[in-house]
């Protein structure tokens, strides 16, 4: 694991071991109090228990953000606060099939809390993997961002061009499909069970199926924002705690912004524009430092880099115009039908 740290720490951040560590441990500290707390005490969260602690979260982000400006300068605090708008506006996205599980598994409000904490501790574990493997990609094949920055795009396209429906029913995914034909299940919650006792035999409940549902989807989105954050930033201290930040605080934005995600009809746009922007970036980069032989012959290109300013400016117009718009559209269609 200490060399796993170091090879991680060949960067600008040059942090010891224990910094990563500590961060990690300060994480599973508050993940553990909200999941024993929530275990004891299920229940729909109240708008007030949201906002507060949406706003610690985001207070300790944006406090993390100005620690860091103030430690290390304004380019590295910059990478922070593009990354953690970029994952916490792909998190927003992630809500929406989340609300389409809780739904197709008919969760009780009382319970949902619980499935949602338990479904982020797993995608905070698997893209913590997802960091581990693009800092090692990084750090040992430059031409990875070639393959970062043309997936971005590709996902981009097919963002704009399936013109995803949040209407659309969920599907489950094929190991959800293997895992339910293999695993003896009861139809009935259990309280926050996971297995519970039916007739003498021991039968997963439908709190398993949700929160591997919720897990195992959260790991697609991944796909796209691990590469996308590292477009943003080479420092993965600054990738994990982006990540941690947003995945933290993603519970509260679901029950707040239930209501609210149905009026974000050109999110799917936004992002796509966000991704391919990103996706552009890397290619940039990735022929700035250009080191396959057959491209070039191996040398590099004289092409301009988009600074973090830049970047992080582009993200906030990106997502205010995307939410903006948005609202205006659903409100004029609501006049309109009414």
């Amino acid at each position: 694991m200490t060399q796993v740290f170091a090879a991680a720490n060949a960067t600008e951040l040059d942090l010891p071991a224990w910094v990563w560590y500590l961060t990690i441990g300060i994480a599973v500290a508050v993940l553990v109090f909200d999941v024993i707390w929530i275990a004891r005490n299920p229940h729909r969260p109240s708008t007030k228990e949201l906002v507060v602690a949406l706003s610690v979260y985001i207070g300790a982000a944006v406090a993390f953000g100005i620690g860091l400006f103030i430690m290390k300068g304004g380019k590295l605090a910059g990478e922070f606060y593009a990354g953690w708008l970029t994952e916490y506006s792909l998190s927003v996205d992630n809500l929406f099939i989340f609300l389409l599980i809780m739904a197709n598994f008919a969760v009780p409000a009382r319970y949902q809390q619980f499935a949602l904490m338990i479904g982020i501790i797993i995608a905070i574990i698997l893209r913590g993997l997802f960091i581990w493997a693009g800092a090692a990609a990084i750090n040992n094949f430059s031409w990875v961002f070639y393959i970062f920055g043309a997936f971005l795009i590709y996902t981009a396209w097919k963002l704009v061009g399936s013109g995803e429906s949040d209407d659309d029913e969920y599907e489950e995914n094929k190991f959800m499909k293997f895992v339910e034909k293999r695993i003896p299940s009861t139809k009935e919650y259990h309280g926050t069970s996971l297995f519970a006792k039916v007739g003498g035999k021991r039968l997963a409940t439908p709190m398993l199926f949700v929160i591997l549902a919720l897990g195992t989807t959260d790991l697609l989105f991944a796909l796209d924002s691990i590469p996308a954050i590292y477009g943003l930033t080479k420092e993965p201290y600054i990738v994990l705690v982006a990540n941690l930040f947003a995945l933290m605080g993603l519970r509260q934005l679901y029950f707040l912004l239930g209501g609210l995600l149905q009026k974000l009809v050109y999110l799917s746009i936004g992002l796509a524009v966000l991704l391919a922007f990103i996706g552009v970036k890397l290619l940039l980069h990735a022929l700035h430092t250009n080191e396959l032989p057959f491209i070039n012959g191996g040398e590099h290109f004289e092409v301009p880099e988009i600074p973090i300013a830049v970047s992080l400016g582009a993200i906030v117009v990106i997502l205010g115009v995307t939410t903006i718009a948005s609202l205006w559209k659903s409100k004029r269609d609501a006049q309109l039908e009414a």
